[in-house]
């Protein structure tokens, strides 16, 4: 898919959440996440999202051990002949694309093999194979919990703006990535809205989100 398609899909606003969204239940006093040994989560969201701060500090905050995968920086071990998709998703960026999300499924696995629970942050849309789902379950396994972190537009634009270096994307790429999120929405996955929530208020309602899809997963 080019980088012209993924521009070109509009905007879906996210003020008002969708009716069937689903409420997390509140976290009991004192609980620190679902106790169900390692668990390997992936968080979905769109630039801006805070994806990473949120996985790093759930990650640093846990009361077991566990670790943060990000899957830019691992697509970033390529120095030399490093493709961004920012300069169009052609070939060479969706085969390095696809190598990074397989080490990062590699890592995850042997993090849970070893007791230790992970995190993984990455960019996935409902409607686009290539950067989906299946990819990650093939990679992780079933052991993979999918939650989705999806604030409003106008949040995402905000905290786009204060980023550096080649992560600052157009305002127009930030708003049509965010538009695709929108079908996220139906999808049975957990969506968290933190536009209004800080850092530690937002790994409170991750941990919610994953007792929920504990307890009843998704047919993904």
């Amino acid at each position: 898919m080019s980088e012209e398609q993924v521009v070109t899909t509009g905007h879906f606003p996210m003020a008002t959440p969708p009716a069937q969204l689903r409420q997390l239940p509140e976290a009991p006093a004192g609980a620190s996440g679902p106790a169900t040994g390692p668990v390997a989560v992936l968080l979905i969201g769109p630039a801006g999202a805070g994806k990473t701060t949120v996985a790093r500090h759930w990650a640093e905050n846990r009361a077991t051990p566990t670790a943060h995968i990000s899957l830019d920086d691992v697509r970033e071990w390529v120095r030399s002949g490093f493709s961004s998709p920012q300069a169009g998703w052609t070939e060479q960026a969706e085969g390095q694309y696809r190598l990074a999300r397989r080490t990062c499924g590699f890592a995850a696995r042997n993090f849970l093999a070893n007791g230790i629970s992970c995190i993984i942050d990455d960019a996935v849309f409902p409607d686009w194979p290539a950067v989906g789902l299946g990819g990650w379950k093939r990679h992780v396994g079933p052991a993979l919990l999918p939650v989705v972190l999806l604030p409003g537009l106008q949040t995402v634009l905000q905290r786009n703006a204060v980023r550096n270096g080649h992560r600052r994307l157009p305002d127009e790429q930030v708003a049509a990535i965010h538009g695709r999120m929108a079908g996220w929405f139906g999808s049975g996955l957990p969506i968290i809205d933190n536009s209004q929530l800080d850092v530690p208020g937002t790994a409170q309602a991750l941990d919610r989100a994953i007792a929920q899809v504990v307890a009843s997963p998704p047919g993904w």
